[in-house]
């Protein structure tokens, strides 16, 4: 199979892309046909595609994050220390934005068992502040007690994409009944998200991305590569199913075509939206560096919500985190490009804030066990030239 079409996870997040016969649509002769007509509705018509200007002369900031990855699955397990009740919420891999609000859900609800007037939550990036926004709704006072605001925590440096399973657990590491809990947070997430689409600023937005075929070899499996668990097929109801495009509707000339939809997260406008939520309901920050669970556990509130996210593995001694890490070049905006791309181990999602371009050789090995958050120009260099090459080659889309 043609090579970006056989990375079984290179589309994270859309991983039950597998067309029609992954709805089933294949088993009849009604249903094939029911299958074309919605696949011909999908495709048509196709609005002109704007290239992407890749160069490393647009390039503004090369970021790097490291996502805290637990074969097991989060922790998500209530601790005792002195006093204090402390829930834990850390360890979603690349799947922390995705699942925010199902995770933080569950550990809201184990927080507020014995009922606290009051609740503190360490750390203030997509879990830290869902889980604060959560527990002010149960009706508990907050206070946010965190070395970084969202801006400067890892968190920030995401692509900002629906991608619920990426690096979320092994396959035959995972807790038993994770599958069932990770479906529960997942669709409890999905449908939070929903009330945060069509915002000002778009904080949360539906946009199409494209699978283009090509662009080199299918490169060799990493040695001791892992077999992390997909759970796509839990929630194919969520999100439409991809479809082949036919010749000559798009700017990439004869190569082979996928689209899906995939929700997106506008971190900029959406991380504004949420500490803006936090603050207007009278919740507090206070900017400290914890360097001991029991510095956390002598906080005056006596129920705490645990959300460093990599920072657990220092913080709490917890070496069954394993960094992930994940680098981004920033192109600088274009707002005519509307879409994102995969196209030749390389990942491209345009956000109003910048133009992501992510570099995705070595599949889920990609950067596992790597703990430099040292920008690496030459990968980004890399990156921004496969796509570059790709709009070099791309020819005037045809008809509709």
């Amino acid at each position: 199979m043609t090579p970006p079409f056989n990375r079984r996870r290179l589309i994270a997040g859309a991983s039950m892309l597998g067309g029609l016969n992954a709805l089933g649509l294949a088993g009849c002769a009604e249903d094939r046909g029911l299958a074309v007509a919605n696949a011909a509705l999908s495709f048509a018509p196709i609005a002109p595609l704007a290239p992407v200007r890749a160069s490393m002369e647009r390039v503004f900031d090369i970021t790097v994050c490291l996502r805290p990855f637990r074969a097991e699955g989060p922790r998500l397990d209530v601790e005792t220390i002195g006093d204090a009740t402390i829930v834990h919420n850390y360890g979603h891999g690349g799947s922390g934005w995705s699942l925010s609000w199902g995770s933080s859900t569950i550990a809201v609800q184990r927080a507020m068992a014995s009922s606290p007037a009051e609740i503190a939550v360490v750390g203030c990036g997509a879990l830290g502040l869902t889980s604060a926004i959560l527990a002010q709704r149960a009706g508990a006072k907050v206070t946010i007690y965190a070395r970084d605001l969202l801006p400067e925590t890892r968190s920030a440096r995401a692509t900002g994409t629906w991608t619920p399973d990426s690096r979320i657990a092994l396959a035959d590491k995972a807790a038993p009944g994770f599958a069932a809990l990770w479906e529960q947070m997942a669709r409890t997430s999905f449908k939070t998200y929903r009330s945060y689409l069509g915002l000002p600023g778009s904080p949360v937005q539906w946009m199409d991305r494209y699978i283009v075929a090509g662009g080199g070899d299918e490169p060799p499996a990493a040695p001791g590569g892992l077999d992390f668990a997909g759970y796509q097929h839990l929630i194919r109801d969520l999100s439409p199913a991809s479809v082949e495009l036919p010749p000559g509707v798009t700017p990439f000339g004869g190569a082979r075509v996928q689209r899906f939809s995939s929700m997106q997260f506008n971190l900029a406008d959406y991380g504004h939206t949420l500490m803006s939520d936090f603050l207007a309901a009278g919740g507090q920050v206070r900017r400290v560096e914890f360097h001991a669970p029991t510095e956390i556990a002598a906080l005056p509130q006596k129920v705490v919500i645990n959300c460093p996210g990599y920072a657990a593995r220092a913080l709490w001694k917890d070496e069954t985190i394993t960094p992930v890490r994940g680098q981004i070049a920033w192109l600088i905006p274009q707002a005519e490009v509307t879409y994102g791309l995969i196209y030749d181990g390389v990942n491209m999602v345009s956000r109003s804030d910048g133009i992501c371009v992510q570099l995705l050789d070595g599949g889920d090995m990609q950067g596992y066990g790597n703990d430099n958050e040292t920008p690496d120009r030459d990968e980004a260099r890399k990156g921004v030239s496969r796509l570059a090459g790709l709009y070099a080659r791309a020819l005037p889309p045809g008809p509709v």
